[in-house]
């Protein structure tokens, strides 16, 4: 179980309820804030984030260390922080059963992040379907407003930072940060491609930080533990810290592990997850949420972090592992990811809005029975021509479809050839 390996962002996790403001405090909550707070000087929260490589869990991995210092001495305020807890990924929920445990960590992070900025406003974005998380975190903020950790002069100080909760109009694309800010100021949720950048120009043209809900949490512990100390949670020299990872599907317990970063996929599934449901065999997973490939049994062994998955032309996404096993039709498993991607495109550019449409089509015509060879060829096309769109939704949406066209066209094969599903 995760048990045996360090805990950090729900080393306190009770079973039904939130760790209490008076609970996290007692287990060392908001000494990395007084401790920064008293010293004055963001300087070192930037420096300390980017010596510890924290890779942002989101699903992009980019450096949070870097991203911080994107943001000029000299830029313009008011500055803003969004926390992204948007997360509609399918077969993503990590972040739902994080705020449902640890609120306060969210909030000293994003605090944190806002003092080595000096920005003074902050946004939780998250999706309407998380109606509890946000009535938690609206309450927990309150309690920390009023205990001087959040809102104006925090622990005595001359620097102050609000949070507010904002609930999205629920698409996936507002996950997206450019589509992200557009929802927040009230514009339709298009993306559009930098630059500018957020850090730069994001919310009223203003510097914005955006990071999600897991990227956020872990500032408090490596601020107070230091660089070298997240690097060694990992089991890979590559990797830094730990990481969420939600299991769904075909195992015996899914559900969400801190685990290191490097931990075998094997491990996860056969002593987290109490291995394969009913005795099946592993036949694919998808390693980071419905916008990543299938790995199949060649990477059962495989070491879960952002480098090793890279290095085989797979991401580590959002960690959500949603595994299938050789019961499983893959061709239905991914058509019924594409018609996710083909109801949640924005419609902004003429390859996504045009192009998942019909690949769903195809996809839904070869699982009933209806597909040609030369339907093959054609999705291939289709998928490249996804490559070419404003932001990364296309290209996410297309990774299981050329996965499966990778590892399983054999698959696709026997449903032409036999006129039907073989595994109706």
């Amino acid at each position: 179980m995760s048990a045996d390996y360090p805990q950090v962002l729900l080393k306190y996790r009770q079973p039904d309820r939130i760790t209490t403001l008076e609970e996290y405090r007692q287990h060392g909550g908001y000494t990395a804030l007084a401790s920064v707070i008293q010293n004055g000087d963001p300087a070192p929260v930037k420096a300390v984030l980017a010596d510890a490589t924290l890779l942002g869990r989101g699903g992009a991995g980019f450096p949070a260390g870097v991203k911080l210092k994107t943001v000029a001495d000299d830029a313009p305020h008011p500055r803003y922080v969004v926390c992204n807890a948007d997360e509609m990924e399918p077969g993503t929920f990590k972040d739902r059963v994080f705020l449902h445990a640890e609120p306060h960590m969210l909030i000293e992070g994003m605090t944190l992040a806002a003092f080595s900025i000096r920005a003074s406003h902050g946004i939780i974005f998250i999706r309407p379907e998380y109606e509890s998380a946000a009535r938690i975190l609206e309450r927990e903020i309150g309690l920390a407003r009023e205990a001087g950790l959040v809102g104006e002069n925090i622990l005595g100080s001359d620097y102050g930072f609000n949070i507010v909760v904002h609930r999205s109009g629920g698409r996936y694309i507002c996950g997206e940060v450019t589509a992200q800010l557009n929802a927040l100021m009230g514009r339709r949720p298009n993306p559009k491609q930098p630059p500018p950048y957020a850090t730069d120009k994001g919310l009223w043209a203003k510097p914005t930080l955006i990071n999600n809900v897991e990227t956020l949490a872990c500032i408090p512990h490596i601020v107070n533990h230091g660089a070298q100390w997240f690097k060694d949670l990992a089991l890979t020299p590559e990797a830094a810290g730990t990481k969420l990872f939600c299991v769904s599907g075909k195992v015996n317990r899914p559900g969400v592990y801190e685990l290191p970063l490097g931990v075998k996929l094997s491990t996860i599934i056969e002593d987290c997850c109490g291995g394969m449901k009913n005795g099946a065999r592993f036949k694919a997973c998808l390693p980071g949420g419905a916008s990543t490939g299938f790995m199949t049994a060649e990477h059962y062994d495989i070491a879960m972090d952002f480098d090793s998955l890279k290095k085989v032309g797979n991401r580590l996404g959002t960690g959500a592992i949603m595994v299938f096993d050789h019961h499983t039709c893959m061709v239905a498993a991914t058509l019924n990811l594409t018609e996710f991607f083909a109801r949640e495109s924005c419609g902004w550019c003429t390859p996504c809005r045009e192009g998942f449409p019909y690949l769903r089509d195809l996809l839904g015509r070869i699982e009933n029975g209806q597909g040609e060879a030369d339907m093959i060829p054609q999705i291939k096309t289709i998928c490249r021509h996804l490559w070419k769109t404003y932001c990364a939704f296309a290209p996410g949406g297309v990774g299981p479809i050329e996965s499966l066209l990778a590892h399983f066209e054999d698959e696709i094969m026997q449903h032409i050839e036999e006129k039907k599903c073989p595994f109706a």
